[in-house]
């Protein structure tokens, strides 16, 4: 299964990583048009231990795959792969209602 992340909600600590500060990501599964907001160990976990696969898609179409990371404390977090753009593609995303 392949979800489109399609917003992020944040706390408003400061994080030396801005990806940390991501609390929730709004999804939907365009095949069966299922959506949701899960929690970012949530979609973490998911992509790490069930071979889950979710994108973003930039201002024109292009995906780019949404990968697991840890910082050097083991802090779990998602980041995008690299691409063609200095934009962050996560963090890019409209705030989730």
């Amino acid at each position: 299964m392949a979800i489109r992340i399609t917003c992020i909600s944040k706390d408003n600590g400061y994080h030396e990583n801005p990806n940390l500060a991501i609390t929730h990501l709004g999804w939907i599964n365009e095949e069966t048009k299922e959506s949701g907001k899960s929690t970012r160990l949530e979609i973490y976990f998911w992509i790490k231990n069930k071979n889950g696969y979710a994108y973003v898609t930039d201002v024109y179409g292009n995906r780019v795959k949404v990968i697991t990371a840890e910082t050097a404390h083991g802090t779990q977090y998602l980041k995008t792969e690299a691409d063609n753009t200095v934009r962050n593609n996560l963090l890019s995303l409209p705030e989730c209602k």
